[in-house]
C-alpha cells in the first residue's frame, strides 16, 4: 500500500518560498521578556485548610506588575502532513512575532514527542491583556498572508483547540533559552474550587524545582476548559529529567507539597516536546 502524501497547493508553495526572518532578526527583536518522610504519617492526620476567599483567581494568583495574557494552541495534524505543517508554520508565524504592529509574541513552539502523536503546541504572549488580544485578532482579519496561511493549514489538521491562560505570580517569566533541550508540559485538571489551594502549595514548593533552572513557566486557564493548570519544564534530555525529578524527593518539604496537591487533581497528563526551529525556547 503506497504511503499517503500531504498535498501542497500553489498558495502554500508561495508562502513557503517567500522571505523568512533570519536568526539575526530574532536576535535584534527586543520583543522577548528578559528576563520528613518519617513525619509524613503524622501530617496525614490533619486536613489542610484554606481561608475562604471572595476574590477571583485571576486577582489572587496572577502577576500584578504585568498584564500578560497567554494563548496555548494544540493542533492535531494529519500524520502525512506534519512536515509540511511545520514548514508552513516556520515560514509565517515568525513574521507576526517580529511585526511591532501586532502586540503578540511567540513564547514556544513544539511537536509532541511522547504523548499525543502528530501534534503541534504553540504558546503565545499578548502584552497588554485582553485589549492586546482583540487588537491582534482584528488586525489578522485583514492580513491576507495570514488568512491564506490559515486556509492552507486547515487542510493539514484533524482537530485543534486552545485556551487563554494567566501566569502564576510565583513562577518564572518564560524567557528564551538556548538549546538543545526537551520540554515537558504537565497538565493538571483540578477539582472545581481548589485552584487557590493549589496556588498556595506551589508558591511554597516551587523553590524545590529551580536549582537546575528547569522551571520555565506555570499557567492556569481563564477561557476554554477551566480549572486547568499547565507547568512547563525544560531538561537537557530524558536522563536529566529523571535525575532532576528524583533529586526533588530528597529535599525536605517536597513530599508535603505532593501529599497536599495530589487530592486536588482529577486528571493529569504529561507531554514531552521537541522545539521547532522558530521556537524562542530551544
Amino acid at each position: 500500500m503506497a504511503p499517503r502524501l500531504c498535498s501542497i497547493s500553489a498558495a502554500a508553495r508561495r508562502l513557503l518560498e517567500g522571505p523568512r526572518p533570519g536568526a539575526g532578526d530574532f536576535a535584534a527583536a527586543a520583543r522577548f521578556y528578559s528576563k520528613d518522610n518519617e513525619s509524613s504519617w503524622f501530617r496525614s492526620l490533619f486536613v489542610h485548610k484554606v481561608d475562604p476567599r471572595k476574590d477571583a483567581h485571576s486577582t489572587l494568583l496572577s502577576k500584578k506588575e504585568t498584564s500578560n495574557l497567554y494563548k496555548i494552541q494544540f493542533h492535531n495534524v494529519k500524520p502525512e502532513c506534519l512536515d509540511a505543517y511545520n514548514s508552513l508554520t516556520e515560514a509565517v508565524l515568525p513574521k507576526l512575532h517580529l511585526d511591532e504592529d501586532y502586540p503578540c509574541s511567540l513564547v514556544g513552539n513544539w511537536n509532541t514527542w511522547y504523548g499525543e502523536q502528530d501534534q503541534a503546541v504553540h504558546l503565545w504572549r499578548f502584552s497588554g491583556g485582553y485589549p492586546a488580544l482583540m487588537d491582534c485578532m482584528n488586525k489578522l482579519k485583514s492580513n491576507k498572508e495570514y488568512l491564506e496561511f490559515r486556509k492552507e493549514r486547515s487542510q493539514m489538521l484533524l482537530s485543534r483547540r486552545n485556551q487563554m491562560l494567566l501566569e502564576f505570580s510565583f513562577w518564572n517569566e518564560p524567557q528564551p533559552r538556548a538549546g538543545p533541550n526537551i520540554y515537558e508540559l504537565r497538565t493538571y485538571k483540578l477539582k472545581p474550587g481548589t485552584m487557590i489551594e493549589w496556588g498556595n502549595n506551589w508558591a511554597r514548593a516551587i523553590k524545590y524545582r529551580q536549582e537546575n533552572q528547569e522551571a520555565v513557566g506555570g499557567f492556569f486557564s481563564q477561557i476554554g476548559e477551566l480549572y486547568v493548570v499547565h507547568h512547563l519544564w525544560a531538561y537537557k534530555d530524558l536522563q536529566s529529567r529523571e535525575e532532576t525529578r528524583n533529586a526533588a524527593w530528597r529535599k525536605r518539604g517536597w513530599d508535603e507539597n505532593v501529599y497536599y496537591t495530589v487530592p486536588l487533581v482529577r486528571h493529569m497528563e504529561s507531554r514531552i516536546m521537541i522545539p521547532l526551529k522558530i521556537s524562542p525556547l530551544q
